[in-house]
């Protein structure tokens, strides 16, 4: 099943799976036919930047080439798992994710193109928590549904942004800013 989902979001198709933090709607990054559908299918408009979900650090390095300093700290600290960490890259300000689940990860390196995954949901809904609640908030607009019973935290990640050196948080999410900011000391 992952190869297929692999190959329909290659394909141009919306991929929805799970995270440990909420369902995730994938699209290839790559192709900009496939982010104008998600843009329309989340009711979002195109000028609003989607976090890219990776499968490894490694996969970070080939996007990135160099990985700030503070980033490392955060990788070593929180990944994988429920952080978004905004950084400056070769492509302007982009948002990661390394996800802390295995049928994410096996997704992500099954597809082998970069991909583009915000929450399984329209825009200004509750984001889905199980398989139930994409299908219910898409309405039959996702091409491939991989289902793993309900996500584990249930809350979307938290998002931070690296700027001039600095760390600022943008989004509270599963991780508390208490937390984030206690690790960066």
């Amino acid at each position: 099943m992952l190869a297929e989902a692999a190959q329909m979001l290659r394909s141009g198709g919306l991929v929805g799976f799970p995270t440990e933090t909420v369902y995730g709607l994938g699209a290839d990054a790559t192709n900009p036919q496939a982010i104008e559908r998600l843009n329309q299918v989340k009711g979002r408009p195109p000028e609003k930047p989607y976090s890219w979900h990776v499968h490894s650090v490694e996969q970070l390095r080939e996007l990135v080439g160099e990985i700030p300093p503070l980033a490392q700290q955060l990788i070593k600290a929180f990944w994988p798992g429920p952080l978004t960490i905004v950084m400056p890259t070769k492509r302007g300000v982009v948002g990661f994710r390394l996800p802390d689940h295995p049928v994410a990860r096996a997704f992500l390196r099954a597809c082998t193109v970069p991909v583009v995954a915000p929450s399984a949901n329209r825009s200004g809904s509750a984001p889905p928590t199980d398989a139930k609640e994409v299908v219910a908030a898409l309405d039959g607009d996702v091409d491939c549904l991989l289902d793993s019973g309900p996500t584990k935290l249930g809350r979307e990640s938290t998002v931070v942004e690296i700027v001039d050196g600095r760390l600022e948080i943008r989004r509270e999410g599963a991780i508390p800013r208490a937390t984030v900011l206690n690790v960066m000391g």
